[in-house]
């Protein structure tokens, strides 16, 4: 039995938001964010999901909150969100960063956090209690705040201590941003046709999921990226040296789909020199590292008549630089009339300096997190907000009168 789709205001209306909260003014809230963001020679390079927090914590500030943030950064970035502590104090100069989250400076600073202040601990995943979701340090987290919310959608497939163990000890809810992501991503399931699903990047045995879970909602489906090298090797196609996914997957079931479309040219690159080539074409040594010219040529007519388009993951290397069939894409979908959901950190990363970006319906913040949304409708820290053992009392809306109610009270 097909699994049941449930829009957001199904998925939505038992969930507790932060703006159910009635009262901040002098409540401690511990707030976990997504700040791993790009960071070169000691500042912060990309800004696309500092900006996107920024409304929620002068949601907090304004109301009188005493907010510790939580966060992390990837280790290829490096290990201290100092840089992000900069870029956010002009901002919020009220704005502390501390280092340790054990030392007496970091209690005494909690202590006199002001209404408004912000704290930010140094990157959450410095203490190895985070990614082991261990109990303990879950509950030394919670112990800063009379409330938690998770506003770091994008990290929210982990089953990590400041995701999921800290909703066992303290009233739990969703953030603005969160929110936004949990709506926007729900039309997929039920959506408006045509509609056009683009799936691009690597990894592909993370997103046969997704395969399996749209094709028969999508009217069509392109795959790009380094995913569409497994096609063309599954089809008999020689692909050099490009890359592919290093466990065997068997794509026969999709292979015969009439709904799956596949790049017809690709950009590759040999022993320096560039060129575009049909897939049955690359030689020894060659790699595919973006889609071609045709290929946009060919989805042009189906972006301008899709009435609905969800795209995750680039159409190329985005690494070596090759973004040129990512644009291309971006382009016609932005000059589309169709609602447009766009997602995944590469994917971001290639777009967000170009003119199309703020065209976009919507821009997830989400890469696994997307995908992994998409493919189950849930999220390990949705769950966890669901499943919590201290829940808040939502506040019920007023009750309307009736128009004739409201001429006669």
């Amino acid at each position: 039995m097909a699994k049941q789709i449930m829009p957001f205001f199904t998925i939505g209306m038992n969930l507790p938001f932060l703006r159910n909260i009635e009262n901040l003014k002098g409540k401690r809230v511990i707030l976990r964010l997504d700040l791993n963001v790009s960071i070169k020679d000691g500042y912060v390079f990309e800004d696309f999901r500092i900006k996107k927090i920024i409304p929620t914590l002068e949601y907090l500030t304004s109301k009188g909150a005493k907010t510790v943030i939580i966060a992390h950064l990837d280790k290829k970035e490096g290990k201290s969100l100092e840089p992000v502590a900069r870029y956010l104090f002009p901002f919020f100069p009220k704005l502390r960063f501390l280092p340790d989250l054990y030392s007496n400076e970091a209690k005494e600073e909690w202590k006199n956090l002001p209404e408004g202040g912000l704290i930010l601990f140094e990157n959450i995943r410095n203490w190895k209690g985070e990614e082991e979701n261990n109990p303990v340090f879950a509950e030394y987290l919670a112990s800063f705040g009379e409330c938690y919310v998770n506003d770091a959608f994008s990290v929210s497939h982990r089953n990590h201590a400041s995701i999921v163990g800290v909703t066992e000890f303290l009233p739990s809810y969703l953030g603005p941003l969160f929110e936004e992501e949990i709506k926007n991503l729900s039309k997929a399931f039920d959506p408006s046709h045509p509609f056009l699903f683009i799936l691009g990047g690597a990894k592909f045995e993370t997103k046969i999921p997704l395969l399996e879970k749209f094709l028969p909602l999508a009217d069509k489906v392109f795959v790009g990226g380094a995913i569409a090298n497994d096609f063309f090797k599954a089809q008999g196609n020689f692909v050099g040296d490009s890359l592919v996914s290093e466990t065997n997957i068997d794509l026969s079931k999709f292979l015969s789909n009439e709904k799956i479309i596949l790049p017809v040219d690709c950009r590759t690159q040999h022993k320096g020199f560039r060129y575009t080539k049909k897939p049955s074409e690359i030689s020894v040594g060659e790699k595919i590292w973006d889609a071609g010219e045709k290929t946009a040529k060919n989805i042009s007519k189906l972006i301008k008549e899709a009435s609905f388009i969800v795209w995750n993951g680039p159409l190329g290397n985005i690494e070596v630089g090759a973004k040129e069939g990512t644009i291309e894409f971006a382009k016609m979908i932005a000059s589309s009339n169709a609602t447009s959901i766009v997602g995944g950190g590469d994917t971001i990363t290639a777009l967000e300096k170009t003119e199309y970006f703020n065209k976009f319906t919507f821009v997830s913040s989400g890469g696994g997190a997307m995908l992994d949304f998409l493919a189950n409708e849930t999220l390990p820290g949705i769950e966890a907000i669901k499943k919590q053992k201290h829940p808040p009392k939502i506040p019920k809306p007023a009750s309307k009168k009736s128009w004739l109610k409201k001429i006669f009270s």
